[in-house]
């Protein structure tokens, strides 16, 4: 399972390799939502333990990362889950 910080970043990463500043950016404008540094950083870090994005090789100063094939298969499953639970929600709203 991951959490909110962690799936906004899977989704910001399923178009492509991102560094941190870039990852920010992209969520605040899909989502409206702006995390800190510490919790980006956070989620970052948690994603790379268990194998689910890899760093790239540094840019400068800036570290990209990618979705391994195992953080696809998550995202696609979170996001599975994610649909059931809207359905679910929007019907017994009677929608």
């Amino acid at each position: 399972m991951v959490n909110d910080a962690q799936l906004l970043v899977l989704v910001s990463l399923a178009t492509g390799a991102k560094h941190g500043h870039a990852i920010l950016l992209d969520i605040a404008g899909f989502s409206g939502r702006r995390l800190g540094p510490g919790t980006l950083y956070g989620a970052i870090e948690g994603l790379e333990r268990r194998g689910l994005i890899a760093a790239r090789e540094r840019q400068d100063r800036r570290v990209p990362y990618e979705l391994t094939d195992a953080g696809l298969g998550m995202l696609e499953e979170r996001l599975a889950a994610i649909g059931t639970i809207s359905g679910i929600g929007a019907e017994r709203l009677g929608r």
